[in-house]
């Protein structure tokens, strides 16, 4: 289910030898089933999705699409397999024609991107990258590798899903946190999307992430902001949008002065955004709490707490020498 050899030799001759010791012992440590509690039946619904001798992973479109020859009687297996990862919040994909209608419109994001940056034969590190949505469209975009980090082994397990069905592609995901990541600057390009407001030390996060890029190496960075014209941030006194692991919410202003303190500078403003309804909503994919369960039903600008409602910004920087 997890294979990482091509990973680890890649990374062997980059001259990371060390810290690919260290990540083939948190891999083996991490991915273990008793180190979740429902790992053994992830597994087991990875081995139960239908096998197809020509399959393939296309990035190409809004939904990251896994191709084959797949006979229709499948189909209800490749569904109820599938279904054993639940919730699926980042996509959409499309297994074999089935729709995965996730909770995040992802592709909405990435329109917000791709015009921005190119990628082509570039190395991408994806840090928090979820269940590996945003690589495979890295790849298509043209990217030569692509690495994402996820400590969450639920998407590690849906990215291993879509990865069964393209093994030999250049793109991986490991259960590593941001402060796990290798040593040595060896990245073209470093993501990093709804992460910075989850960290405790956005300083630190931004240190770490400028640790690992190459020198005029590129940022995308995607997180809450509040709109004030200050260098003002928001700490919430308890929860943000029923969230507990949300510490500070920057102003542009204040997100641009961490950016310049942190090394990195051409500093561009890609994208604000409200975060709207249709872009975050449950599904039969993601039957849980949404964003509607999140904010004042009577008065949608706020979370349900009294701050303001999510709003998004994208940010582009290069690191410093």
């Amino acid at each position: 289910m997890f294979e990482f050899a091509d990973l680890f030799e890649w990374l062997s001759a980059q001259g990371l030898n060390a810290w690919c010791k260290e990540l083939k012992r948190l891999c083996n440590l991490r991915l273990q089933d008793e180190h979740h509690g429902t790992m053994q039946q992830w597994r087991q619904a990875w081995l139960d999705l239908p096998h197809v001798s020509d399959g393939q992973v296309d990035g190409t479109n809004a939904a990251v699409e896994i191709k084959g020859s797949l006979p229709p009687d499948q189909i209800p297996a490749l569904r109820h397999g599938l279904m054993a990862f639940h919730p699926w919040r980042k996509g959409p994909f499309r297994f074999f024609g089935q729709t995965i209608d996730s909770e995040w419109r992802s592709d909405w994001k990435w329109d917000r991107i791709k015009d921005a940056i190119d990628l082509n034969n570039k190395r991408v590190l994806d840090v928090g990258c979820g269940n590996g949505y945003y690589g495979w469209r890295m790849l298509a975009a043209g990217a030569d590798r692509v690495l994402g980090c996820e400590p969450f082994l639920l998407y590690c397990a849906q990215f291993a899903a879509a990865k069964k069905y393209a093994p030999l592609a250049p793109h991986h995901v490991v259960p590593l946190a941001d402060h796990e990541l290798p040593f040595g600057r060896i990245w073209d390009v470093v993501f990093s999307m709804g992460v910075l407001y989850h960290r405790t030390s956005p300083i630190d996060h931004l240190q770490k992430l400028r640790s690992v890029l190459k020198p005029q190496g590129q940022l995308i960075l995607e997180t809450l902001i509040i709109e004030d014209p200050t260098q003002s941030v928001l700490v919430p006194e308890n929860r943000y949008a029923k969230m507990r692991n949300v510490w500070f919410i920057p102003s542009i202003e204040m997100l641009e002065l961490w950016l310049r303190r942190t090394g990195f500078y051409d500093i561009t403003l890609l994208n604000v955004s409200n975060t709207n309804l249709d872009e975050q909503r449950p599904t039969e994919w993601m039957k849980f709490e949404s964003l509607i369960h999140f904010l004042d039903e009577k008065d949608l600008s706020k979370t349900i707490e009294g701050y303001p409602a999510p709003v998004r910004a994208l940010v582009l920087a290069r690191c410093s020498i």
